[in-house]
């Protein structure tokens, strides 16, 4: 029996070849944003598949979401359809972490504002430094301790940093701290680094509020590149502007463009950020946009999915839509 599945998303000629290649016998793959005629895949690979996709084919059992997460409107329409099992995929678990550390070594050494001011030729930075921040030692504690958190995780222990991970149930993790969300505030007020790797959820949303940001050392650094809504923007507009924290680095944002004639112009929040020489603003990169390998692997991860399913094995990755992830 041939599995039929369609992939939405655009994709360039080589990695569609490239998928081709790892693909087994028996797997059929059509490409495109038009619902193929007839619609007869068993398998659909959207991130945010509208309603006549998702009903188009009678065959249809699975959605696999083509990066992390479960997007919101995804989630509310397929709570309607409970016998469509939802996958995603982790090619980019290590470029997101790559972000991530970044964003916290730059926030730590003040490296953008140095960057800005030397490039004038100005070397009042070398004798009249900034504030920075020793990481050796110091305690990150790193919300959402999956994958991408324990690849972070890693490389924070590498340099000395005591790590303590954040899952929503106990585990035994070494040589990690781990703690459930509900003892993260009592964790707060010892963060050197608040890392934020969590998905979006009803658990979620909003957990890094006022009162937890408040409870955090006038020196943290608080980095996400989990999704924005997770942490209260007016809450860290404030602090920011107040000093109450050392730096942040976002990656993830409260507003996106809707369309390209608003790629050019679209404030990622409701507060200026921008206009903050201790904020880090990058526009959702860490997933590995521009980054010709994240296709390949991309690439790979579907292949996966899709020679697990046409070999009667479970795919890999599940996604509980119920909990959000």
């Amino acid at each position: 029996m041939t599995l039929y599945a369609h992939l939405t998303f655009p994709a360039a000629a080589n990695f569609i070849d490239y998928l081709h290649d790892q693909l087994q016998p028996g797997v059929d793959v059509t490409f495109g944003i038009e619902i193929p005629q007839p619609a007869t895949y068993h398998i659909l690979i959207h991130g945010r598949p509208s309603s006549e996709m998702l009903t188009a084919s009678p065959n249809l059992h699975t959605v696999v979401i083509p990066f992390a997460g479960l997007p919101t409107v995804t989630r509310d329409r397929l709570q309607e359809m409970p016998h469509i099992k939802v996958h995603n995929l982790h090619h980019n678990n290590s470029t997101t972490a790559e972000m991530a550390l970044s964003m916290m070594f730059a926030a730590a050494k003040r490296l953008l504002p140095t960057d800005q001011i030397f490039r004038q030729h100005d070397w009042r930075p070398r004798y009249d430094p900034m504030p920075a921040q020793l990481l050796e030692g110091k305690t990150c504690v790193i919300l959402g301790f999956g994958a991408i958190g324990q690849r972070i995780g890693r490389v924070c222990h590498a340099l000395d940093m005591n790590v303590i991970g954040v899952k929503r149930t106990h585990a035994a993790i070494a040589p990690y701290s781990i703690i459930t969300s509900g003892e993260l505030q009592s964790a707060l007020p010892h963060a050197d680094v608040l890392m934020i790797c969590a998905p979006l959820t009803k658990e979620t949303k909003g957990i890094i509020g006022q009162a937890e940001i408040e409870s955090l050392k006038s020196s943290a650094i608080v980095i996400n590149v989990g999704r924005a809504a997770i942490v209260d923007e007016k809450a860290l507009y404030d602090a920011l502007v107040e000093k109450r924290i050392f730096a942040a680095g976002f990656d993830v944002w409260y507003n996106y463009p809707n369309n390209k004639d608003e790629y050019p112009h679209t404030p990622p929040a409701n507060y200026p950020f921008h206009e903050l020489d201790n904020m880090i603003l990058s526009p959702h990169r860490a997933g590995g946009v521009g980054t010709p390998d994240i296709e390949y692997r991309r690439m790979d991860a579907i292949a996966q999915l899709l020679n697990a399913a046409a070999q009667g094995n479970p795919m890999p990755h599940p996604v509980d839509v119920g909990r959000g992830y």
